[in-house]
């Protein structure tokens, strides 16, 4: 029978994969005695324990109970009794780790239902000489990893994990080291790299390596497979060597794409040539980096039609399509493609071989002719193994931003975001993020242009409401009474969805916004607000400010000179698309490894990359910081 993991500490394989959670299953009650109550679970209610207390005359026994109602308090959601209960006991403890330990893991419990998360690790630090029984380090173990995962600490989780599936069954540590590898895979490489010679947890070392040599030889399957092996010599005892993650298992059966003939799809005359020359010189560029004789690089124009230019494509012999780049373009391609689907799924079952053999040929005509990497994406797709959607989409920047607001300890921000179609899908990303990390909703405030831009700040922040309290008390008592405003204190964070002709409006308007009596919070916002001005007068309006962006551009080097030398008329948007053509060649040989392997990632100009397993491209960007007058890197 389950039950929540504050009934009991024990776990078990059906609900080990929810362990961080809270869920768990009842262990088999430890038989009791006569003159020992067993501390595993709290089945009674606390009034119950404390009854039994109160008439007990060993000491032993009236620690056991008292700890025993403490944790049946914990179960209901009391702290405030629970602290009490452990409190009154704790001079009394009797000297026996047993005991000890149990009022040291349900004074962590409190702690952690009152998200003092810091507080509540350190009373289980535990001394290294006490010897406890087995269901006690499980729990232990359990609570220090759900812990660290609260206070994202992913490499201390993981460890966590590694030292609680050495207490557990085989079937049950199994699923254990899947969650290790899950925390693992999303980390970057030079991360794992500096934590895996930590000697004190062999295991766990090991479980760091075998990440890194993932992530850094995925592109090289002969190389990985190399690599692992080295790795299971070095290792054989270790739970990775025994039986190797799934989806690494499936990154070794992957072939990688290997084109000789690649075509790229852009609107190349028109209206829309200008943009797609951008991503046209950054694909050239991309192939001058590392030039292959081998392989060609042709463009075809998509003017008169993506589907007539990627038909042309095909019979070109191409054997891998990037594009088309327009999203109208992308979805006219998938809405072919589903028709000529939906066509031959909609056809009678053959009655005869040459029925038979018209089917075949009618469903062989809607499979991908080559893998494409499209450059940007459609609401609804059915995924196909060899189709990839890559785009400089500003909703996943607002996905990205919810989980680096998170990351920094953010609790209550709050969205000012422009009152149009981009501000509201980036408002609505971001939330969507946010509900997921946090089971909360972001306050979120739509901002029109112009005068209402002020009021929205102020509504927003608390400020006209103050205001109108000091009216009413100068009108009751004279105005002689000097007061003045006071804004909000619950949000910690403000993060402006805006243009950057908005910004250097908005951010002002909240400066002055703040009272002298609340400390200014941090601000946030999108590549979307960057300044396309080299002004240092006009950056310095903007210190402390935190933006994100694409790694080229928050960090100036030769490669960034080049580019502005070359084409001194280019703002940030054409640059940025650019590097996306950069970015798409880049990726080609990666692809099929970095979506057989979730937790591959390839650090490439436009952000740390990766693939999820319908095709889509994320993107992590980077992050930097305004500090007087120029915009550094964090």
């Amino acid at each position: 029978m389950l039950k929540r993991l504050n009934t009991t500490k024990l776990i078990s394989a059906a609900v080990l994969a929810t362990v961080l959670f809270g869920c768990a299953t009842a262990p088999t009650p430890v038989k009791e005695t006569s003159t020992q109550v067993s501390l595993v679970n709290a089945t009674q209610s606390p009034a119950e324990y404390l009854a039994d207390a109160k008439q007990a005359t060993d000491a032993e026994q009236k620690n056991r109970l008292m700890l025993l109602a403490a944790h049946a308090f914990i179960n209901q959601g009391d702290t405030g009794n629970a602290s009490k209960t452990l409190a009154a006991v704790k001079p009394s403890l009797v000297n026996k780790p047993e005991i000890l330990a149990e009022h040291r893991y349900l004074s962590a419990r409190v702690l952690e239902q009152t998200a003092n998360y810091d507080q509540a690790l350190a009373q289980l630090n535990y001394p290294s000489q006490w010897r406890l029984a087995n269901w006690q380090m499980v729990s232990y173990h359990q609570l220090k990893a759900r812990l660290f995962q609260l206070s994202k600490s992913p490499i201390e989780q993981a460890k966590e994990l590694t030292l609680l599936a050495t207490y557990l069954p085989s079937t049950e540590a199994s699923e254990v080291n899947d969650e290790i590898w899950g925390i693992l895979q999303p980390l970057h490489e030079q991360t794992l790299l500096a934590f895996s010679q930590d000697s004190s947890n062999p295991i766990f070392a090991g479980w760091l390596q075998l990440a890194y040599i993932a992530k850094h030889y995925a592109i090289d399957p002969q190389q990985l497979v190399q690599q692992l092996g080295n790795w299971q010599q070095d290792n054989p005892g270790h739970p990775g060597a025994k039986k190797l993650p799934t989806d690494l298992e499936r990154a070794l059966n992957t072939k990688p794409y290997k084109p000789k003939k690649i075509a790229v799809l852009l609107p190349l005359t028109g209206p829309r040539a200008a943009i797609a020359d951008t991503v046209k010189q950054g694909i050239i560029s991309s192939y001058l980096t590392n030039p292959d004789d081998s392989v060609s690089v042709n463009f075809f124009d998509t003017a008169q039609g993506a589907e007539l230019a990627q038909q042309q494509a095909i019979a070109a012999g191409a054997d891998f399509i990037i594009g088309p780049l327009l999203q109208s373009e992308v979805e006219s391609l998938i809405q072919a493609e589903q028709k000529a689907s939906q066509q031959a799924n909609g056809q009678q079952q053959p009655g005869s071989q040459a029925q038979a053999q018209a089917q075949a040929q009618a469903q062989a005509q809607v499979q991908p002719k080559v893998p494409q990497l499209f450059l940007n994406h459609v609401d609804s797709f059915t995924p196909s193994n060899d189709q990839f959607f890559f785009a400089l989409s500003p909703t996943d920047e607002a996905v990205d931003a919810a989980q680096k607001l998170y990351n920094d300890g953010i609790e209550k921000p709050l969205l000012l975001a422009s009152d149009d179609a981009v501000g509201r899908r980036m408002a609505e990303a971001f939330n969507g993020k946010w509900q997921e990390l946090t089971h909360e909703e972001a306050e979120i405030h739509y901002y029109k242009r112009g005068d209402e831009m002020k009021v929205t700040v102020q509504k927003s922040l608390g400020v006209i409401d103050s205001k109108e309290r000091i009216a009413r008390i100068k009108a009751l008592l004279g105005n002689r009474i000097e007061a003045d405003f006071r804004s909000r204190r619950d949000i910690d964070a403000i993060y402006m969805i805006a243009s950057n002709q908005d910004l250097p409006l908005l951010k002002p308007f909240i400066d002055v916004n703040f009272s002298v009596f609340a400390e200014p919070v941090p601000l946030y916002t999108t590549s979307r607000s960057r300044i396309e001005s080299q002004s240092r007068t006009a950056a310095q309006e903007l210190n402390n400010l935190t933006i994100s962006d694409i790694p080229w551009l928050i960090e100036t080097n030769a490669e960034t000179a080049e580019v502005a030398r070359l084409w001194p008329t280019w703002g940030n948007s054409q640059k940025r698309l650019y590097v996306m053509g950069f970015d798409a060649l880049q990726l080609v040989s990666k692809l099929a490894q970095m979506r057989a392997l979730p937790g591959y990632q390839y650090s490439g100009r436009s952000g740390l990359l990766s693939v999820s397993p319908d095709g889509t491209i994320n993107r992590q960007l980077s992050w930097g910081r305004y500090k007087r007058g120029n915009l550094r890197p964090l």
